[in-house]
């Protein structure tokens, strides 16, 4: 997977000062900010991305196996507890300016809260593209990198433009899931569906509910809509669990006489970025990268 370079936008960070009355929106809505923070805690994979990607250094993440990409930024920064069990008394002590949870680790926002400042930035749904630009603007505000924030949402635009171009009129496509031998699928409204709306992608079934794990399918239904592409994401292999991986759950009769298999148009994407740290900005265009080689094809 393409990663944007970290020289793009790793520039040395100014001084942090101080600004008492920070006003910005986060998932929540509105929230304010005593000031400006140094020490920043980040309970989330989509927001280490961005941070990472504007050049701030964090001081505390979770113990997660990250995707490759963020394997760096992570490396040698204290751990601070799960996603879904934080460690408050390392985060007392740690006394953070500033904690950055969502996502997976929404369902803590308010107890970290008694611990330090804690924003909730989760990225979720249909509206994912323009999710991420909100929640990287709003870094690039709090840790007054605004300049490099514009500057990665600019490149993100210019690629959804270009992949845009790229899969306009090469036929529907149907977004699967698979985990161990269980396949779902996912529509336009769902987690994975902004491949469909943000790049015009025609949904081979445009009537799949937007469930938060997907609609369970068979070969059977794979087989009947027929799309033109399957786009691939193997959950097992994003978590690192042991199991089926997706080529050979999908490796079946059924799936082999889609026109998808049979022009060689089942895609299979690297899945760590997009499930576990998905609306990150190098996520994204990692992700997009990837569709766009392969339609390119």
């Amino acid at each position: 997977m393409k990663i944007i370079a970290t020289s793009l936008v790793a520039l040395t960070l100014p001084s942090l000062a101080l600004a008492a009355g920070l006003t910005v929106e986060t998932a929540a809505g509105e929230a304010s900010l005593a000031a400006r923070p140094d020490k920043v805690v980040a309970f989330d994979l989509a927001a280490i991305d961005a941070i990472d990607a504007l050049g701030v250094a964090l001081a505390g993440v979770p113990e997660v196996s990250p995707p490759a990409y963020l394997a760096g930024a992570m490396q040698g920064v204290d751990r601070v507890g799960t996603l879904f069990e934080p460690d408050y008394e390392a985060l007392a002590v740690m006394a953070p300016d500033l904690i950055v949870a969502g996502g997976r680790s929404q369902s803590v926002v308010e107890p970290l809260s008694q611990v330090a400042p804690t924003i909730d930035m989760t990225i979720w749904g249909g509206a994912l593209i323009e999710q991420a630009k909100a929640r990287l603007a709003t870094y690039g505000e709090i840790f007054e990198r605004g300049e490099a924030a514009a500057e990665l949402t600019g490149a993100l635009d210019d690629k959804l433009a270009a992949v845009r171009d790229t899969v306009a009129d090469k036929g529907d496509a149907l977004i699967v899931m698979t985990n161990g031998g269980k396949v779902s699928a996912y529509g336009a409204e769902s987690r994975f569906g902004w491949m469909h709306a943000a790049l015009d992608l025609p949904e081979a079934h445009p009537a799949l509910d937007a469930e938060t794990h997907g609609e369970a399918v068979s070969f059977e239904f794979i087989a009947e809509v027929d799309p033109d592409w399957i786009l691939v994401i193997d959950r097992g292999a994003a978590i690192g669990q042991d199991g089926e991986a997706a080529q050979a759950t999908l490796d079946n009769p059924l799936v082999a006489g889609t026109k998808a298999a049979r022009n060689d148009q089942i895609l299979y994407l690297d899945s760590a970025p997009l499930y576990l740290a998905g609306g990150g900005i190098r996520s994204l265009m990692g992700t997009l990268d990837e569709i766009e080689a392969g339609f390119s094809g």
